[in-house]
């Protein structure tokens, strides 16, 4: 797992590697899904929860900068995984969890395993734990539209905190530092959680429309040609904004990948009621080069739409494509999927999906149809 998805995507402290090799993941995750367990992607913990993917476990902890004399606050327990990760990098960890059948089977798991050092409650996350305040460090595992000012309160001077921040299906992870009593704010990368729920919630301003679907920077437009990153998508591995001949606007997004299985795509969700919307009308500009698939059907070269019901679960996906044929100047692909009825969420995944080759797409659109 650590040789595969974390070192290789610039995960590079040596404590973090060892903590994410040592930590039995499988202990983690649901019986009926551990043979997943060691994949880098996000699994159903149930209460419309899931584990995250071990990079951004990987990812979240580099980023905190964990010292063995640290005490931090996780908000959002979840599976205890990332506290058990933590465990073994710093003094004290205190775990909130407002899933109370969540936080139960975590803080009985993290204590059957040995991790002594994690401290576990039930509550809402939003309100931090102030009775073990302040705090070295915090970390944020679920998405509030902006920072609590109870967790501003109670993190340290100096300290630092990585939260995922935005509306519901567009968050990119910051991290604040506590200088002087104020935070100093860096944006990271784009990213999905789950929201935090309880008061966080209750105070959201922008509310996703079920309605209305979109695809948002669907011309790869807004982007940081520097760090070759493009704004509203996430997990973007082996992905490169290009500048030259785009059919639409000054850019697009080009994917590589010469190792079968090996990933290479994007994602995006947004908010959909299959009770509502029948159809989607989809569209996109693509071209490739050296197209083969991968190891397993399911790695191909497509726009490939996920969807999940009211408790996160999946219940479908349909395509755009597969595009296998090489294909040197830009064609249109389009056509009408049908929405589950059932579907409440979805997610856009777009890129070669562990074939090989070279991929390039711009132009997407997305029209929905009522029923």
């Amino acid at each position: 797992m650590v040789t595969q998805f974390i070192a290789p995507e610039g995960i590079d402290n040596d404590r973090v590697l060892a903590v994410m090799r040592a930590v039995p993941r499988h202990e983690f995750v649901r019986p009926s899904l551990r043979e997943l367990a060691y994949l880098d992607q996000a699994l159903d913990i149930g209460h419309k929860q899931t584990i995250s993917p071990p990079y951004i476990v990987a990812y979240m902890t580099q980023t905190l900068d964990p010292q063995p004399e640290d005490k931090v606050l996780e908000i959002g327990t979840g599976s205890g995984y990332q506290a058990a990760i933590l465990s073994g990098l710093v003094k004290d960890i205190y775990t909130i969890e407002i899933v109370e059948p969540l936080g139960r089977q975590a803080a009985s798991k993290l204590k059957r395993l040995g991790y002594d050092n994690v401290h576990a409650k039930i509550g809402d996350g939003y309100l931090g734990w102030p009775e073990h305040a302040p705090f070295d460090k915090i970390i944020v595992t679920c998405s509030p539209e902006s920072v609590p000012q109870p967790l501003i309160d109670q993190l340290a001077e100096g300290g630092r905190m990585i939260i995922p921040l935005g509306e519901r299906y567009q968050q990119v992870f910051h991290l604040f530092e506590k200088q002087e009593g104020k935070l100093v704010a860096t944006r990271l990368q784009p990213t999905l959680f789950v929201p935090m729920t309880g008061q966080s919630e209750d105070l959201r301003q922008v509310k996703p429309d079920p309605l209305s679907p979109e695809i948002i920077n669907a011309g790869f437009e807004a982007a940081d040609l520097k760090s070759g990153r493009f704004d509203h998508w996430h997990y973007q591995r082996r992905s490169a904004i290009m500048t030259e001949d785009a059919p639409e606007g000054n850019q697009y997004v080009c994917f590589d990948n010469d190792e079968p299985g090996r990933t290479a795509h994007v994602l995006q969700a947004f908010a959909i009621d299959g009770s509502r919307i029948d159809t989607l009308t989809v569209s996109a500009q693509y071209r490739s080069a050296n197209v083969r698939d991968g190891r397993t059907p399911s790695e191909r070269p497509a726009l490939i739409i996920h969807f999940y019901d009211t408790k996160r679960l999946p219940i479908g996906n349909a395509m755009l494509g597969p595009w296998r044929n090489d294909v040197s100047v830009w064609t249109t692909a389009s056509d009408r999927i049908a929405v589950p009825t059932r579907a409440r969420e979805a997610i856009v995944q777009l890129g070669l999906n562990g074939a090989t080759g070279t991929l390039c797409v711009d132009d997407i659109h997305l029209t929905p149809h009522q029923r």
